[in-house]
């Protein structure tokens, strides 16, 4: 087997990813690894980094490894949703075993019964007797690995998960998957998956006049720039050579006054970024002007405060290995209410 590189800098995403063997073999006991479910890693001594000291794959080998330096970070820091239906896979497929690996796995378990003689006999048909395999592709040991399913970290009892359900299969070294398994760790599978990675900041908007506010006066909007610039998380399997970089990159901002007697400024209630800045702070010899981004509320809000929701589209693409134009992805949004009092103007009797 060919030398293996170990991460260094970066998050070894297996640590945070469980392991899925369906159609292969039956349920096992499953080690915590770092907080995620991990099948246990085959025998022939202690795993770590790619390879286990012996010629193998360490059980961590094939995952997903995530270089976060360039995300969003900080306390108020959440997760981009897909402002579509989409969302980034559950599970995905990655190598995981050596030819030898894969025997010292499988064997035990035929060979305890407990399985039943007809689901033994046709897993030994497929990677023994040359119906596909032959010996557990030995022959090739140098040549490729055995490929298996993850599940993605925080999505374990999401229904997408059992998707992956194949069993086993050979991947030659430097070869792409196979064209009919869509789960197969690609370019585009790491740039999806580094999608779910993406963190950006609270979307608490800067109001003016702040906290309380008059009836039918309008009230500035506006968001700090500094604060919104672009974000990127890079995705890789090193044992096969291939990453890809997701960016998040901000474009809107989107107003809900949570009132039906209000008005926003603009009508659609969505500013754009102009300069590199949603709004513009409110400042003194402006209150006779409309504000750029902003509301005016009609109504009193009474005893309590209206939810004012600012929601922030961000613009989200990704480029990887063999792919330098920018290949777009779902627009993802991010969220955030605070609460605005809204005062009626108290006349002046004279």
């Amino acid at each position: 087997m060919p030398a293996l590189i170990a991460g260094s800098r970066v998050v070894v995403a297996a640590l945070l990813f469980g392991s899925v063997v369906m159609g292969a073999a039956p349920a096992m006991a499953d080690n915590n690894i770092g907080g995620g479910t991990q099948t246990p890693p085959p025998p022939g001594g202690n795993a770590s980094g790619n390879s286990d000291g012996k010629g193998g794959l360490s059980a961590t080998a094939g995952a997903v490894v995530f270089d976060r330096s360039k995300n969003g970070s900080g306390r108020s820091v959440g997760p981009v949703v897909s402002a579509s239906s989409w969302t980034p896979p559950a599970c995905y497929y990655a190598p995981k075993y050596s030819p030898d690996q894969l025997q010292k796995y499988l064997e035990p378990i035929w060979e305890a019964g407990s399985t039943g003689y007809e689901w033994d006999a046709s897993q030994r048909k497929r990677y023994v007797e040359g119906e596909p395999y032959k010996d557990f592709n030995k022959d090739k040991a140098d040549d490729g690995y055995w490929w298996s399913s993850y599940v993605t970290q925080g999505r374990e009892g999401d229904p997408g998960a059992l998707d992956c359900d194949r069993p086993y299969f050979w991947v030659d070294t430097g070869d792409p998957p196979p064209a009919d398994v869509p789960e197969a760790i690609t370019p585009e599978i790491l740039a999806q998956l580094a999608y779910a990675e993406i963190r950006v900041p609270s979307t608490r908007v800067d109001l003016a006049p702040a906290g309380t506010t008059k009836v039918n006066l309008p009230t500035w909007s506006w968001l700090d720039a500094a604060e919104f610039r672009p974000v990127s998380v890079t995705a890789s399997v090193p044992l096969l050579g291939v990453e890809a970089t997701t960016v998040a990159e901000p474009v809107s901002l989107r107003i809900e006054p949570g009132a039906a007697d209000a008005v926003t400024y603009p009508a659609s209630g969505v500013c754009q970024f102009v300069g590199g800045r949603i709004g513009e702070p409110y400042a003194a010899g402006k209150s006779d002007e409309v504000p750029p981004c902003g509301v005016k509320y009609l109504r009193a809000s009474g005893d309590e405060s209206y939810k004012l929701r600012a929601t922030i589209t961000w613009k989200i693409h990704w480029t990887g290995t063999g792919v330098n134009a920018a290949q777009a992805l779902p627009d993802g949004e991010f969220g955030a209410d605070q609460d605005v009092v809204v005062q009626e103007i108290q006349a002046v009797n004279r």
